[in-house]
């Protein structure tokens, strides 16, 4: 493996040398990048792709979490033939300030780094304020107005 320091230019310099190794090459190349076997009937284009990319993750880094999660799910939504539908995800930003009233009652809760301060006291979740203000479990971002039942429902899509 290359080091992550490698230029833009040696990279793709050794991803365009790719199509001229032969099968066995890129083989070998994909048990040194993956550390297993590549798949049996992979196509020479697929096997040259996925060497190239994991290149470019080696230098680059690979995918967030989220975006793992999201085509997971793509991926078990294609399998099980139903219906692909992503939603983007909505991001609170530090310094937020949302308000919500609960039985005449004003709360107003601070979007921190990695908590939520409400009253004073720092929580974990909106699902935690929620529940404090309310006394009974609660979507936080639901109970904020951040999402309508109908998007919870539908996973996010209208």
């Amino acid at each position: 493996m290359k080091p992550k320091n490698q230029s833009a230019e040696t990279l793709s310099a050794e991803i365009a040398g790719l199509v001229g190794l032969s099968r066995e090459q890129l083989q070998a190349r994909w048990r040194e990048l993956y550390r297993t076997e590549p798949p049996r009937k992979i196509g020479r284009d697929l096997l040259i792709r996925a060497i190239a990319y994991r290149l470019q993750e080696n230098v680059y880094g690979g995918l967030k979490p989220a975006t793992r999660r999201v085509l997971a799910k793509v991926a078990a939504d294609a399998s099980a033939r139903r219906p692909i539908r992503v939603a983007p995800e909505r991001t609170l930003k530090p310094g937020t300030v949302l308000l919500r009233e609960w039985h005449g009652v004003q709360h107003q809760v601070t979007v921190l780094g990695s908590a939520i301060m409400f009253q004073k006291k720092q929580y974990k979740s909106l699902s935690e304020v929620a529940r404090e203000i309310t006394g009974s479990r609660w979507s936080g971002p639901r109970f904020f107005g951040l999402r309508s039942p109908v998007m919870e429902n539908n996973h996010g899509t209208t």
